[in-house]
């Protein structure tokens, strides 16, 4: 019997599409044709690729206010920020920039009696499965670079976004990329972690749950199939007593409610200089409470729904426990929260870390805010987390940043900024929010082998 993948609308919980679920054989023989198509893509000139990508990239931006509505339909995003365009662009270009450069022979000697040298070769068949909170700029971060070196690559995108993964199809074959080479499939759990084990990917790239990234190393155990992962998060800010408040306020606050919280590296927990806390936590309350929840096809709209019920029923369920354990909540429910997907966003004080909301992963519009008296309570605090994406420091002294930053847990460290993602740095993680290597010259790196030239002339 064939298994249907359902993509509900968090607008009003209607099945806005359906796609049958490809059998284990349907997605074997997928993968054994993706594997096929190898040998030709390789042997094309690196410009080459290059060229193809960069066009697909240019048909993706063709349909923007597509894209804005479809997403708003599949995950909830307001129509009024537009899609994901800007952010896939820059990614896709930039790694399509540094290329040449990324991939070119390490040349150790070339001489009259030796030739030795190393060599980036591509991984193989890589299988990158995307999530739904930023369907076309998660997906981008792999599949340009996976291609421009020479991959091929299987996409499986998730079912609350199922139809980013056929409009990405669209737009990378009719520029040129053949079908073989680059493949949206709708697969099952099941049917995923059958392929990871026989072996069918030589490369698995994952983003998403902490559960869903143990799911694929169990599925690849044994096969030696490399895994990369992109897991939870529970990203810091901490706001020294010299930072600029209003800045340090309006980018924070942004950083945990835009996409109504669904955000990789969004803000989850704020620190505050005991001298700032009182202002910091006034000036986010307005800010907050001028929100728009509401449909998000709507141009008022400033925060739409949360992409499932059962998303926003976990977020609803830290917000009760952490008030009934001594939190003040300063946001009054919102008339348009229907105790479903629309949920109010909420600033709560009087947190502490035992209690779930200033522990386990949100992603959604809440965030918990502490008076810290120094950076050692602020560094103590922003360490203690099981993940370790971003840490946003809040600060106008560069040297204390980074001194601070030296000891802090995490992949990425912002100063006066947060929530972004500069595709010229590694995006990576420690502890449970996994070990991959994205963007960058790194992200080449992770995407091909090294294979060493050892030649003695005559």
């Amino acid at each position: 019997m064939t298994k249907t993948i359902k993509c509900i609308s968090p607008i009003d919980g209607s099945v806005y599409l359906e796609r049958p679920a490809l059998s284990l054989d349907a997605a074997t023989a997928a993968t054994k044709a993706a594997r096929a198509a190898l040998p030709a893509w390789v042997a094309r000139p690196l410009a080459e690729r290059i060229a193809l990508v960069t066009k697909a990239v240019e048909i993706v931006g063709q349909s923007q206010p597509r894209m804005a509505t479809e997403l708003a339909h599949q995950m909830g995003r307001p129509v009024r920020y537009g899609g994901e365009f800007r952010g896939f662009t820059e990614r896709a270009t930039y790694m399509a920039e540094i290329a040449e450069t990324a991939l070119a022979p390490i040349i150790i000697e070339d001489s009259a009696t030796f030739q030795r040298r190393i060599d980036r070769i591509p991984q193989g068949v890589i299988l990158v499965i995307a999530p739904w909170n930023y369907p076309y700029m998660t997906a981008i971060n792999t599949v340009a670079p996976a291609l421009i070196s020479g991959n091929t690559v299987i996409l499986k995108h998730a079912r609350q976004t199922l139809q980013v993964g056929e409009r990405l199809a669209e737009a990378f074959h009719a520029a040129g990329i053949p079908a073989d080479v680059f493949q949206n499939l709708i697969l099952d759990h099941d049917t995923t972690s059958a392929l990871i084990a026989n072996r069918a990917f030589d490369m698995v790239n994952f983003t998403g749950s902490v559960a869903g990234g143990q799911a694929m190393e169990r599925a690849a155990a044994g096969t030696f199939t490399a895994v990369a992962t992109e897991l939870g998060g529970k990203d810091p800010g901490y706001v020294r007593a010299d930072a600029d408040l209003d800045a340090a306020v309006d980018t924070l606050i942004d950083g945990a409610m835009f996409n109504s919280g669904q955000c990789c590296c969004g803000i989850e927990r704020i620190y505050v200089h005991h001298s700032l806390y009182d202002a910091f936590v006034q000036k986010a309350v307005n800010i907050v409470s001028a929100y728009k929840l509401g449909n998000p096809l709507d141009t008022e709209t400033t925060l739409g729904p949360m992409a499932n019920t059962r998303f926003a029923s976990e977020v609803r369920s830290q917000i009760a426990e952490a008030i009934a354990d001594g939190a003040t909540a300063h946001i009054p429910t919102m008339p348009e929260d229907d105790g479903a997907a629309y949920l109010t966003p909420q600033i709560l004080t009087n947190v502490t870390h035992k209690m779930r909301v200033m522990r386990d992963e949100s992603f959604g519009p809440v965030v918990g805010i502490m008076s810290v008296k120094d950076d050692a309570e602020a560094i103590t605090l922003m360490n203690d987390s099981p993940y370790g994406l971003t840490a946003s420091l809040w600060t106008q002294d560069i040297d204390a940043a980074n001194t601070i930053g030296a000891q802090l847990e995490t992949g990425t460290v912002f100063m006066n900024r947060c929530d972004y993602l500069d595709p010229a740095l590694c995006w990576t993680g420690c502890k449970d929010t996994g070990r991959g290597t994205g963007l960058s010259v790194i992200g080449y790196h992770a995407l091909t082998r090294p294979k060493s030239y050892h030649l003695k002339k005559a």
